[in-house]
């Protein structure tokens, strides 16, 4: 059976990856970790930055995509950040939190100084302000992120108390994303749900104009607190999903970053003398998402789906069984990839014990008998939604090609990534490709997704081991203890297949050999405040 399967992609890789034999038995090409580049550059100039796709809303307390957080870099700083080496440092904050001896109530002392782009003031109250909208807007994706923080004030013009249910580990990796992201109280009242429009926030560059799916402008902004290290006029985000198209743009110069490069793009880069490659293991994952209770929309309980899918966790079994993730990995990403069959990255701050060689190997026969068990009738039908990018193709290309084996009729709807992320949302879908860029903490990986009605849980699941795991795993300190926790959450959402997870990227971006200063660590991000042209 194993050479039958192995058979069945070799097919599928000829037709994937026609004129690249070279590049795929070149990957040991690609060099160790190169997060930074500290040359000299000068002032001035504008840095045109590809994105695989067009973000979402420009909104912290809304936005879910990694594209759209590389875009937050430019402009929206937050309470915290993490460093090189993956460690959470104040940004916004004058230092780390305060905590006290029963773990629930934390104070935060805020930076003085600091304006937002349009001239008001960071102080305390701003940051209540931010933060009690992060928590209670409707619709907010960081509602789960911060719904044990039953209390936020301002003790002081720039004190900020939070007080907590019960002890919250995670908080301040929390508050070193999207959750700490402060933004303008004036531009909030003036523009409040068209601020996705009009965002101003603490950042290097300040933002200008969004053409939909053509660019995002941001400028210089007078008002940073460290404009002195600032060195661009400017930063223009551009959406090119397709990967050929951002190394051609490269080459040519019209770019001079291209953010989440392929493996095949990667490799074809390393022959050019222009370019340069940054590159970080993630800290997130990738995998595919499978409805079985979003029936109402985010946010929300579960509800019943009449599909072989959601009624049956056999048929969801025998789905993942017929996957080959070693296969997947070396047919569409040239085996830069690693495989993956669980939520926690290794390089997070509490590292798994449940490794990649603990995945599942592909069995036909156990899929065919799960699917003869549940009473199926085959071939099954399921429609796979994939965003448009050509990668992403591949994917499902590769899994169309290997699940046929077992009795699924797997067809293929690219669609474009936004309108993607509103469908799956709503829980209009069958499965599809679905990743995140990952967090320091494992917390930020499986709350807002795998808890019910979580902020992000766009599959409808609801456990209450689950639920008891996360709140578990939240409230422990001891890093011993945590990994147990999540290694016992890993076990059962492997067992529940509603997010089967398949593989983890690498962070790979390519720029100009002439632009330095550029950061990539493991969340994923490209951070332009220091960036530059050397001549």
């Amino acid at each position: 059976m194993r050479r039958k399967a192995v058979a069945l992609v070799a097919v599928v890789l000829v037709s994937l990856t026609s004129g690249c034999a070279s590049l795929q038995s070149s990957a040991t090409q690609v060099g160790g970790v190169r997060k930074t580049d500290d040359r000299p550059v000068r002032d001035g100039g504008t840095l045109t930055v590809a994105l695989n796709s067009d973000p979402d809303k420009l909104d912290p307390t809304l936005a879910q995509t990694l594209v759209g957080r590389t875009v937050f870099a430019g402009m929206c700083e937050k309470l915290y950040d993490i460093d090189e080496d993956g460690v959470v440092v104040p940004q916004l904050a004058a230092a780390l939190p305060t905590t006290s001896a029963d773990g629930r109530t934390v104070t935060l002392t805020v930076r003085r100084g600091p304006r937002f782009s349009d001239g008001t003031r960071l102080d305390a109250a701003a940051v209540v302000t931010s933060l009690l909208r992060h928590r209670d807007l409707p619709g907010s994706a960081r509602g789960t992120e911060l719904a044990p923080v039953t209390s936020i004030e301002a003790t002081g013009p720039y004190t900020v108390r939070m007080r907590l249910k019960q002890p919250y580990v995670p908080l301040t990796g929390v508050l070193a994303d999207r959750a700490g992201m402060v933004m303008s109280p004036a531009a909030l009242k003036k523009y409040g749900k068209d601020f996705t429009n009009h965002p101003s926030c603490v950042g290097p560059f300040r933002f200008v104009e969004r053409v939909g799916g053509d660019r995002i402008v941001l400028k210089k902004d007078p008002h940073y607190y460290d404009a002195d290290k600032v060195h661009l006029d400017g930063v223009v985000y551009k959406p090119i999903p397709d990967g050929n198209v951002r190394l051609a743009n490269l080459r040519s110069g019209d770019l001079q970053v291209g953010d989440q490069m392929g493996p095949v793009d990667v490799q074809s880069s390393l022959t050019e003398p222009g370019l340069q490659l940054f590159n970080s293991p993630s800290l997130g994952y990738q995998g595919i998402g499978l409805n079985v209770g979003n029936v109402k929309g985010l946010g929300q309980k579960p509800g019943k789906l009449d599909t072989p899918i959601a009624r049956d966790v056999r048929v969801r079994e025998a789905f993942e069984l017929a996957i080959d993730r070693d296969t997947l990995n070396r047919v569409v990403f040239q085996g830069m990839y690693e495989p993956a069959c669980g939520p926690i990255s290794p390089q997070s701050a509490i590292a798994p014990g449940i490794k990649a060689q603990d995945c599942p190997k592909r069995d036909i026969a156990k899929a065919k008998r799960l699917l003869k068990e549940a009473g199926v009738r085959t071939p099954l039908k399921i429609e796979l939604k994939t965003s448009t990018t050509p990668e992403q193709g591949r994917v499902g290309q590769v899994l169309q090609a290997m699940v046929k084996e077992a009795g699924f009729d797997l067809s293929l709807r690219p669609t474009e990534y936004a309108t993607m992320l509103s469908e799956t949302d709503a829980g209009d879908y069958d499965i599809f490709t679905s990743g995140w860029s990952g967090r320091l903490d494992p917390d930020g990986n499986v709350a807002n997704f795998l808890k019910t009605a979580g902020a992000m849980n766009a599959y409808g699941l609801g456990d209450p081991e689950i639920d008891k795991l996360i709140a578990e795993g939240s409230t422990v300190s001891d890093p011993a203890r945590r990994t147990g926790i999540y290694d016992e959450l890993t076990r059962r959402v492997r067992d529940a297949h509603t997010m089967i997870y398949l593989y983890r990227q690498k962070n790979y971006v390519v720029a100009s050999k002439d632009v330095a200063g550029i950061r990539v660590y493991g969340d994923g991000l490209v951070r332009v405040t220091t960036a530059g042209y050397t001549r």
